[in-house]
């Protein structure tokens, strides 16, 4: 317990100067206002930094504050985060800015449990809203803090249990500095994300912990943090038509309730199917097929469910009226108003030509 509370007081001083030499010069960081870190915190669930820059520059651009957000219609919203993923993501950050409107006045309130309660936001998000925007000493303890506290700890915590990030939430409670409670935040994710890796070896040499870090002395900076094995995935199969009627692609629209729930797709069918059976189910749909090709598998992994997909292309008569229940929507409406989700980003190269 000694060496715990040692550590824990002895990390501060050590960690914020090496931040301050070291930090990457992020987007987010040059205007740290409540909504663009709110946007950026939001976006990097689940996301790499590289993959966000291009959508935060946008999504801000043209949603630059909250009023603009909550006014946002779901197309527009929608399409903005295509290929990002985890759409509910979006639409409770819509959810959110429309209760602080109508609450706030636009503004987030400079209040941790205020924050905390709005849709869609965590301890963790709150947590770098309030210390990094508003300089209230909050911890913000998302995967990268876990790791680290758990390795500088030497703690077999399992980090996958909710216990665990509370009980580092009140560790650091303790310890986070009041007049620089956002930096010491940002310098942890910082340092998870670059030095104290998950995947791969750590770079013990370039930390700043490292002669404090208990795994380090261990020797079981690899062994550590102790994460409980998911469940496995549950593998779904299914067949993919790309239906071209003239110029335009068939979309349907997902279920307002479940996976992708409202988004646009391109249609789909349960289990692989032959061209035999794809072609008598568009004939019970009343669609005249004129040609049909088989295009490459492909599979998408979301949280919980991975879906393995076989395609195919099927030109419709283009002397018909427009066929199905399906709406169709040619090149420029696809890429500019209806967002796909990134499962189907494999057959988009049928779609446009050159994949994008």
């Amino acid at each position: 317990m000694k060496n715990e509370r040692t550590t824990e007081w002895h990390i501060t001083e050590p960690l914020l100067t090496w931040y301050e030499k070291v930090k990457r010069p992020l987007p987010w960081r040059q205007a740290p206002e409540a909504y663009h870190v709110w946007v950026s915190e939001i976006m990097l669930q689940q996301t790499r930094v590289e993959a966000v820059k291009p959508y935060y520059a946008r999504f801000l651009q043209q949603l630059p504050d909250i009023a603009a957000l909550a006014q946002a219609k779901e197309e527009q919203l929608l399409k903005l985060w295509e290929g990002l993923g985890y759409y509910n993501r979006v639409r409770n950050m819509q959810k959110a800015a429309r209760i602080v409107v109508e609450r706030y006045g636009g503004q987030l309130p400079k209040d941790y449990e205020a924050v905390r309660g709005l849709p869609g936001i965590g301890s963790y998000t709150a947590g770098a809203i309030c210390s990094i925007a508003f300089g209230i000493p909050v911890p913000a303890v998302d995967g990268n803090v876990l790791r680290v506290i758990s390795r500088v700890l030497a703690k077999d915590w399992d980090i996958a249990k909710a216990g665990t990030k509370k009980q580092i939430e009140a560790l650091l409670s303790r310890i986070i500095p009041k007049d620089a409670p956002g930096q010491f935040n940002q310098a942890l994710m910082e340092l998870g994300a670059t030095v104290c890796v998950p995947n791969g070896m750590a770079k013990c040499r370039e930390c700043p912990l490292a002669r404090l870090c208990l795994a380090n002395r261990q020797d079981r900076v690899m062994d550590l943090p102790v994460k409980s094995e998911k469940k496995p995935r549950r593998v779904q199969e299914m067949t993919v038509l790309i239906l071209k009627w003239q110029d335009k692609t068939a979309l349907g629209r997902r279920p307002d309730q479940g996976l992708l729930a409202g988004m646009y797709e391109l249609p789909n069918l349960p289990g692989y199917l032959e061209e035999k059976q794809v072609l008598s189910y568009l004939r019970e749909q009343n669609v005249k097929a004129l040609r049909i090709r088989p295009l490459p598998a492909a599979k998408h992994i979301f949280t919980h469910v991975e879906w393995r997909m076989k395609g195919y292309l099927i030109l419709l008569d283009e002397t018909e009226a427009c066929p199905g229940e399906w709406i169709f929507a040619d090149r420029e409406q696809i890429r500019d108003i209806y967002a796909l989700p990134a499962a189907f980003s494999p057959y988009l190269p049928e779609i446009f030509g050159d994949g994008s």
